[in-house]
């Protein structure tokens, strides 16, 4: 079984897929922590779905194609995309993020979450 680190790009088969859910084998941007991920008593994580297809919201990141991604063109990590997987799903390791990408990422699954300061 992998041991995903967050801010990397797996392979994944998301099939099968229902209704507008990623279907096929497509990229995935782990997001858990990695407390959890390393966790050899824990056999899931979390990921975003990450695609060529984006859209100017604030929910998809663009990925930048370099070696250090393994990404071959302009991707989108769709942070309302968030799915918990077995890691038994996950194949080949792609690449990594960057620091600034995984910060925007952040940013983005905070809003998609709704996790704002606590204002009592």
């Amino acid at each position: 079984m992998s041991e995903p680190k967050r801010g990397e790009l797996f392979w994944i088969d998301w099939s099968p897929g229902r209704g507008s859910e990623q279907q096929g084998r497509r990229p995935a941007l782990i997001v858990q922590t990695d407390s959890a991920n390393t966790n050899p008593r824990y056999p899931n994580t979390i990921v975003v779905a990450v695609s060529t297809k984006g859209r100017p919201v604030p929910f998809h990141i663009a990925l930048e194609p370099t070696a250090q991604s393994g990404l071959s063109e302009l991707s989108y990590a769709k942070c309302e995309q968030l799915m918990t997987i077995s890691k038994e799903r996950l194949g080949e390791k792609i690449g990594q993020i960057t620091p600034e990408e995984q910060t925007a990422v952040d940013t983005a699954l905070r809003l998609t979450l709704t996790l704002n300061e606590y204002r009592g």
